[in-house]
């Protein structure tokens, strides 16, 4: 076994015993459930099928935010870092309503999409678009004007060609930063988004339904649920990301 993996192995088993023996100390399953019964409560929800239909609810929330934030703040991002007139008009608008919490949106979200699929997924659309937007704007803001010039020089008049083949790529591990950045804030937003009931599943509306019952056990089980589901999707962006799409640019990396 590699020796960085031998490592995590035994970070991992060392915080699970501090775990078990904290629990053993207390004694107290409502203050601080062991780790075994935790492991019991995920064979429970394993086996019952519940987990199944929580994750496919979760990340359908997180699909529907994510995905319209995508759509919605790459475009806007290219004309702010594009143009200084688009930037001077949308910028106040942006900065006015990104510091406000995607949370604050819930009673919005029932208003006007009731208690839906969408009012989740809007509020991980209110996390997850103001990252993908700024990390956009940065990177095409600080495409270097030699290389515009140069693209200038060699045919590419049109802001559209410059755009697509010089400003994009150059603003595409910028715009994938943002990409990972949105994702991470989106699927916290995925515990509140389930919080006013829009199912009766879902891994945020289990992490609830098992508070109220006083089954904490529970709890920490769809929260660990959704720590390996977030560590999943990040993985998997990563490897896209970094093994496919911007895989000459960890290539130089690698090669230094």
């Amino acid at each position: 076994m590699p020796h960085g993996r031998l490592l995590r192995v035994i970070s991992l088993a060392g915080a699970t015993i501090i775990w078990e023996i904290a629990a053993s100390v207390v004694n107290d399953p409502l203050f601080l459930p062991r780790f075994t019964e935790v492991i019991q409560t995920f064979y429970h929800v394993v086996a019952s099928g519940d987990l199944l239909r929580d994750l496919f609810e979760s990340l359908m929330h997180f699909g529907i935010g994510l995905g319209l934030g995508i759509v919605i703040a790459i475009p806007i991002g290219m004309m702010m870092g594009w143009s200084r007139t688009a930037d001077n008009i949308i910028d106040p608008l942006v900065e006015l309503v990104r510091p406000i919490p995607p949370i604050a949106w819930i009673p919005f979200a029932i208003i006007w999409l009731h208690l839906t699929h969408y009012a989740a997924g809007f509020i991980v659309f209110m996390g997850a678009v103001f990252p993908i937007l700024i990390n956009t704007y940065a990177g095409f803001r600080d495409t270097p004007q030699i290389l515009i010039d140069s693209g200038k020089v060699l045919g590419c008049v049109r802001s559209r060609d410059l755009i697509k083949k010089i400003a994009l790529p150059y603003a595409l591990p910028s715009i994938a930063t943002g990409v990972r950045i949105a994702m991470g804030v989106g699927w916290m937003c995925v515990v509140a988004a389930e919080l006013f009931g829009v199912s009766n599943h879902g891994l945020g509306y289990k992490v609830w339904w098992y508070k109220d019952i006083h089954q904490m056990d529970g709890v920490l089980t769809y929260m660990l649920i959704l720590g390996i589901v977030s560590l999943t999707i990040d993985r998997v962006f990563r490897y896209i990301t970094d093994e496919r799409l911007l895989k000459w640019k960890t290539g130089l990396v690698r090669n230094k």
